[in-house]
């Protein structure tokens, strides 16, 4: 229904500066009942709270992002010597008193690793994080509340449910990764910020042997060198922790700066244990992986009847006569001389190539082998990826840090018996370090491609294994002496 305005003429006079326009004077009673029914525009009526409108808008009012934790700087400078002998020797008995006395040094974290082995430090909590961990079933649910596409409908048909159950995997592998590089980035964290402390040591006491005395200025500064190296580790641990937070909650649909850094605080203090031995899944042996990736696809079996349907109305022997022709026309096809065919093949036979019903078998024929083939390399890739990662976890953390913790505890024996110096100490404490880092990073590996598998399993593509990581990769280097 058109509702009929009429202009009023121009005026100068303030009073009817809004009468410019007004409803005509000849209004049905339905019109002007169906005006007062309209009410206010919905438009301007409050919106409900979405937080899609709230992160969108630019006026809402946030606190500042917090600021990113980096290490304080040691700020090492060449020491004086010390003014007389006497002086020089009281430095020196101070200095051996107070080696084992640092509050975060090597002794409080050899102690700690001597009572708990193979395991990484967790971080401190403030109380109010509670038990409230964030696993990564509950990331899961979280980021799935920002995807409806991703939800099945009542009346969907089975390959537009498919589609989407391809889609669910794909989301899956990609919020499981982000929780697992997340939780390995934050311990990657504090294995930097330990080498750092251990690092500190090192040149909190090479400068008490230079006001002794007993060093020079040159060792010293190796000393700081070490230290300002681990430094700019742990810089980047921070920062490599801080991106794999914000890549987490970009996933699950967090916006604002407070609630994503309170995922640090909520993800668990480590990964979940490696299992026993690496299975395909439950009811599922090896030899059956190909099978099972066959099956996941939404639509290889769909397109498997159809290439059926397509070969049973074939006449007879028209297969048989394309594949003697297409052999024949690769025989008589001429090498290169460095080797392979010089041209394409070619095809002469009218008969062959006027048959629209073999053509369609044949071009069916081709890409249904060419998925199949996919899927079964992508299988047997990808289990291999998870037997290959699984091992090498196993092996990190049976074999490199077992060795490694015994390295270090002959290096605390021949310390304590005065055959080894507090630094080559502290170079064992900080290789100790880096063979746990080595450990978190192996295991971190282990559990993408666990997640590659699923996905595979329930539908998606494998893309193949990412690039190795670079968090916590400076962690052992640091320590080198």
């Amino acid at each position: 229904m058109i509702l009929i305005l009429r202009r009023s003429p121009l005026t100068t006079h303030p009073a009817n500066a809004a009468k410019r326009w007004r409803p005509a004077h000849l209004l049905s009673p339905l019109m002007v009942a169906l005006a007062a029914l309209w009410g206010t525009p919905t438009w301007s009526q409050m919106a409900p709270e979405v937080p899609a409108l709230r992160a969108a808008d630019p006026s809402t009012a946030v606190p500042a992002p917090p600021a990113l934790t980096l290490p304080a700087s040691g700020g090492a400078q060449p020491m004086d010597a010390p003014a007389d002998l006497q002086q020089a020797r009281e430095i020196w008995r101070k200095a051996n008193e107070r080696v084992a006395e640092f509050p975060r040094g090597h002794i409080d974290l050899l102690r700690w690793e001597a009572s708990n082995p193979g395991q990484v430090r967790p971080a401190p909590r403030p109380d109010s994080a509670g038990d409230a961990r964030l696993d990564v079933g509950e990331a899961l649910r979280l980021s799935l509340r920002h995807r409806p596409e991703l939800f099945t409908r009542t009346g969907m048909n089975e390959l537009a449910r498919a589609e989407v159950q391809v889609a669910y995997a794909r989301h899956r592998r990609e919020l499981e990764r982000a929780w697992i590089d997340a939780v390995a980035a934050r311990q990657a964290a504090l294995h930097a910020a330990d080498v750092l402390d251990a690092a500190r040591v090192g040149s909190e006491l090479g400068q008490r042997m230079v006001r002794a005395g007993n060093w020079s200025h040159a060792k010293l500064m190796r000393e700081q060198l070490i230290e300002a190296s681990a430094w700019q580790t742990a810089a980047n641990a921070q920062l490599a922790s801080m991106q794999a937070r914000e890549r987490l909650a970009g996933l699950m649909g967090l916006w604002d700066a407070a609630s994503v850094a309170q995922l640090d605080q909520r993800l668990p203090d480590s990964l979940p244990a490696l299992p026993a031995s690496a299975v395909p899944g439950p009811d599922l042996d090896e030899a059956d992986i190909e099978s099972a990736v066959l099956r996941s696809h939404p639509t290889l079996g769909v397109e498997r009847q159809a290439a059926q349907r397509r070969f049973a109305g074939l006449s007879a022997g028209r297969w048989e006569a394309w594949v003697k022709a297409s052999e024949a026309a690769l025989q008589n096809t001429p090498d290169q001389a460095g080797g392979g065919l010089a041209t394409p093949p070619h095809l002469d036979d009218n008969t062959l190539l006027r048959d629209h019903p073999l053509a369609g078998a044949v071009q069916a024929q081709a890409e249904l082998l060419s998925k199949a083939a996919q899927r079964r390399s992508m299988a047997r890739e990808a289990w291999a990826q998870v037997r290959l990662r699984h091992a090498s976890a196993q092996h990190a953390q049976d074999v490199v840090s077992q060795l490694q913790a015994a390295l270090e505890q002959e290096t605390l024996l021949r310390y304590n018996g005065m055959l080894q110096s507090s630094w080559e100490l502290l170079a064992s404490a900080r290789e100790r370090i880096g063979s746990l880092d080595a450990a978190l990073q192996a295991r971190r590996d282990y559990w993408r491609a666990h997640s590659d598998w699923q996905a595979l399993l329930a539908g998606a593509d494998y893309a193949g294994p990412d690039a190795p990581a670079s968090m916590g990769a400076g962690t052992s280097s640091a320590g080198a002496h």
